[in-house]
């Protein structure tokens, strides 16, 4: 029996006839074959052969790939053998490009995957030069996530063991922390939270404290959100010096001049989120701040809404605007003009989004220490002022077994990434003492989802169906279900978070929880890309297109679920690829069958209304916050952005931002339309979602 195998690297590994078994059924899949009974057949058929020609030395990868062609065509299997000698091309082409890039890829990503993380995970020397692999960074995460274990937990084996279970689920390419923690667990810098909110006092002291403490973060790698609300308006009086104040607008700009500047020193570029209530008297100002593209091009702007708002444009009253320095109304004006003013600036240009803060509020797990004013940048994590968030999201996809979902796998992974979250807290360098006081006190964790929208595609469910709505808050509700179960296990072994104490939580026969929230869904654009799958709860935004890989280089990109359906039912060609990568879509290919079409629905399929209700299903059951993006047609009325708006409030999201395609000259996904020719175009960091270059993961 053949007992070793040499791969192309040279390395001697033991010999898996397994594989060869996996790699011909993969192939008698895509040309539509039975696959079980030829599979086991065909592998006996090559291990007698290889068994016949390396009786006396062992054979290489390629000599096994060999004989495996030369059984297909023996055996009567030429366009499955056509199929496996395509496949092996790829890969070949796919080791070429990694090999350009400069990267030893062991873990078998796609080029872009594998682009990215060169780009900003994997760790350099200092001629720039990549010294750590794919598995290297995990091992490195994995080992540096799983050393607090000492503190709570004694044995040999104990950090060994955990280290291997965190390892395990990243290398799995199952679930991934947020960019910080990938970029420096483990390394000097230790800076690992992607979240953080810091306070705007109204002072220059206070102001430009903040914005020395926002740079640190920035450096490091992390987002930050602000309330500018507490503020005191343009040309109110400022009695230190007799003169006026300039306003929040005219200091957020401030703040946008030095993000520019400290990214150019960090792996990517910072971000930011500006809140301001809209009884705030600059509130019009802010409104129409990035009216001038190009300004404020750091910052995604919210505006913070409140109920008695609401209610007033339902109404159609005036409302008071108060000066947050004396408290006292300054101002009315009417509610639906204010709301009107919104809708038509988002249209226009993307901003300004909408925070809705009572119903953030109504869920502040920590109400004594204060009103949760603002978010990050993408406002899918509302926080405390100084207080930051670990995030992390389970691939919805790799939860998958022989076409169901595995609930019992789903469940081992949301244990193993709570546990990994809480640890992150413990590993982490904060950049300030105050975030380090507030982050500790609370621990809050934010773990999500990403791939869902590829799930729907393997579970042949429509985006744009009340069945993924059911399917939607069937997950959320069992993730957040078993991380609270999670949390209060570890709660009982290294007890609850120091503030659990009059919070939320701290109820008669409720258990201690170790984290005061457990779940976000983010919009995971980086991490999504790594695990080779869907943003966050995004629809796929093309089904093929062009990416922009690096330096001018670009790739053709299939969805992988849709190009296997595709072979196994026979309508797969590369004429058809090239023609959908000119749309994204196959909504208008008359040739395809109407439940080909129904299921495999893009962003620019999906009405706008089931975007919302997706959010909402989600956010039934998410303590935080979801990241979810209204990507619009180039042609919507401003009346669709405000039938948008009214409904996210009337489902209870907690925020809601919109994009309209063509709103902004420069966009990370370029649309074929009637007016320009060529082919989808993708940066290479975009995965689905914000069509903005603002939203960190």
């Amino acid at each position: 029996m053949i007992k070793k195998i040499v791969k192309r690297d040279g390395r001697v590994v033991g010999f898996d006839s397994e594989k060869i078994r996996l790699a011909i059924a993969k192939a008698l899949k895509a040309t539509g074959k039975e696959e079980t009974d030829n599979s086991v057949r065909l592998t006996e058929k090559v291990l007698a052969k290889v068994e016949q020609q390396f009786r006396f030395k062992t054979p290489s990868v390629e000599d096994i790939q060999d004989i495996v062609e030369q059984v297909l065509l023996e055996s009567g299997f030429p366009d499955t053998a056509k199929a496996y000698i395509l496949y092996r091309q790829r890969r070949t082409d796919l080791r070429e490009s990694k090999l350009f890039l400069g990267v030893k890829d062991d873990l078998k990503l796609s080029v872009n995957a594998t682009t990215v993380l060169k780009r900003r995970y994997l760790l350099k020397n200092e001629k720039g030069e990549v010294i750590e692999t794919p598995k290297e960074l995990f091992r490195r995460v994995a080992k540096a996530i799983a050393a607090p274990d000492a503190n709570y937990e004694k044995g040999p084996d104990i950090l060994a063991q955990t280290e291997e279970e965190f390892f395990t689920m990243m290398a799995n390419l199952e679930f991934l922390p947020n960019s910080p923690t990938l970029m420096n667990a483990g390394t000097p810098i230790g800076q690992l939270s992607a979240c953080f909110v810091l306070p705007v006092e109204d002072s220059i002291d206070g102001i430009f404290t903040t914005l020395k403490n926002m740079a640190l973060i920035h450096q490091s790698g992390g987002g930050t959100g602000f309330s500018f609300s507490r503020l005191r308006p343009k040309n109110d009086i400022v009695k230190s010096t007799g003169g006026v104040a300039s306003g929040p607008v005219s200091f957020m700009t401030i703040f946008d001049a030095a993000t520019e500047v400290v990214k150019q020193g960090g792996r990517r570029r910072g971000a930011n989120m500006a809140i301001l209530r809209v009884d705030h008297p600059d509130i019009q100002e802010f409104i129409m701040a990035k009216n001038q593209e190009g300004r404020l091009s750091n910052f995604n702007i919210s505006v913070g809404i409140t109920d008695s708002f609401m209610s007033a444009v339902r109404k159609n009253q005036d409302y008071e605007l108060i000066n947050p320095r004396t408290k006292r109304a300054v101002k009315k004006l009417k509610a639906r003009q204010v709301f009107d003013l919104i809708c038509h600036n988002a249209w226009a240009t993307g901003d300004p989004g909408l925070v809705f803060l009572d119903e953030i509020n109504r869920h502040n797990p920590t109400p004594k220490l204060g009103e949760i004013e603002a978010t990050n940048p993408c406002g899918e994590q509302p926080l405390l002022p100084y207080e930051s968030c670990n995030l992390g999201s389970i691939n919805l996809v790799k939860m998958l077994k022989n076409g169901k979902m595995d609930w019992a796998k789903f469940s081992k992974t949301i244990h193993s990434a709570v546990h990994f979250l809480d640890n992150v807290i413990d590993a982490n360098k904060f950049p300030i003492p105050e975030i380090e006081k507030l982050t500790k006190g609370n621990r809050k964790i934010g773990l999500g989802i990403m791939g869902f929208a590829d799930t729907l595609y393997e579970l042949n469910i429509p985006y744009n169906s009340n069945q993924a709505l059911y399917f939607a808050q069937k997950i959320a509700q069992f993730l957040t279900q078993e991380a609270v179960i999670a949390s209060q296990n570890l709660a009982r072994k290294r007890g609850p978070f120091p503030n659990f104490k009059d919070s939320l939580w701290d109820k008669p026969g409720n258990p201690p929880i170790r984290n005061s929230t457990v779940t976000t869904i983010a919009p995971t654009g980086s991490i999504s890309i790594i695990a080779q799958t869907s943003s966050g709860i995004e629809p796929v935004f093309a089904l093929a297109f062009v990416r922009n890989v690096m330096g001018g280089t670009q790739l053709v990109e299939t969805n992988p679920i849709f190009e296997r359906v595709a072979r196994e039912q026979g309508f797969y060609s590369k004429e058809l690829i090239s023609a959908i990568a000119q749309k994204g879509s196959i909504q208008d290919f008359p040739e395809l069958k109407k439940r080909i079409k129904d299921r495999f629905v893009t962003a620019q399929d999906i009405a706008p209304e089931w975007h919302i209700r997706m959010q909402s299903a989600f956010q039934r059951y998410i303590n935080n916050a979801v990241s979810k993006t209204v990507n619009l047609p180039q042609n919507v009325p401003v009346a669709t952005v405000r039938k948008i708006y009214l409904l996210a409030y009337r489902l209870k999201c907690k925020g809601i931002t919109i994009y309209r395609y063509g709103s902004k000259k420069q966009q990370v996904l370029y649309l074929r339309t009637d007016t320009t020719e060529g082919l989808v175009r993708a940066d290479s960091e975009y995965a689905g979602g914000c069509l903005t270059n603002l939203c960190p993961t």
